[in-house]
């Protein structure tokens, strides 16, 4: 039988587990990761129309994406790459002086996220390689992670159909693994972002899908202290009590 407090461990560990996925499982699916503004832009000096065609129609180019997500205050993320465009106007009778924004997102492909990134100008001088890893490891590690916590879920699951609380243990590695993957994430995303230069004048913030990726590294660790915790703690008590039964 297992002791009440095993019990509550493991509870409140999965209840921290299952929070932890839903907030990468959110981070991973939208753009709110990165936002760049550009507080002196004068809209009427750019062609939006041009830059937003090339964004969306035009040729793969981290350089061009990119110089239109500083012009357009655009917003980067593991999978996405949005820009801040006017809405179209409701009347054709007079111009708005101030038109609402809209954002403009378009998805990367699985082989625009293993492309090479470049050290300047366009995609034909010397590849980054540091930039490159950063990159593939961004996208790949929080897959890693939610793929660990898939399988502690499995490992737990025939645990409790076998009626054994040795598996737990393994479930704890599991997500100390999947937390460091997530930490992972967040780390080289950042290191990315601070690699790529930005022009003069343009501003940078983190977004909330950022903070869902580094809220979930806690929890998965908190949820992995608790299994390792209560598989040690139940091991130690069941030696204890098959000795004093021997004796």
């Amino acid at each position: 039988m297992v002791d009440n407090r095993y019990a509550t461990a493991l509870v409140i560990g999965s209840v921290l587990s299952l929070l932890a996925t839903v907030y990468l499982s959110v981070a991973v699916g939208t753009q709110h990761w990165y936002q760049y503004s550009s507080p002196d832009l004068k809209r009427e000096a750019i062609n939006v129309s041009k830059l937003r065609d090339e964004f969306v129609d035009g040729d793969f180019d981290e350089k061009t994406y990119s110089d239109t997500m500083f012009s357009l205050n655009g917003t980067l993320g593991l999978w996405w790459r949005c820009i801040q465009v006017p809405l179209p106007s409701q009347s054709h009778w007079f111009k708005e002086p101030d038109p609402k924004l809209g954002t403009q997102c378009v998805s990367f492909t699985l082989p625009q996220q293993f492309s090479p990134k470049y050290r300047n100008s366009g995609n034909n001088s010397e590849e980054d390689l540091l930039r490159t890893y950063l990159w593939r490891c961004q996208f790949l590690l929080p897959l890693v992670s939610l793929a660990l916590v898939f399988l502690s879920g499995l490992v737990g699951v025939c645990a409790c159909l076998c009626r054994s609380f040795t598996p737990t243990l393994g479930v704890g590695v599991l997500h100390v693994l999947a937390g460091l993957c997530s930490l992972g994430t967040v780390c080289c995303f950042l290191a990315g972002v601070d690699l790529l230069p930005k022009p003069k004048g343009v501003e940078g913030s983190l977004g909330w899908s950022l903070y869902l990726a580094l809220i979930s590294f806690p929890l998965q660790m908190m949820a992995a202290a608790l299994f390792l915790w209560a598989a040690r703690s139940h091991s130690k008590n069941y030696t204890r009590v098959t000795a004093y039964r021997v004796a």
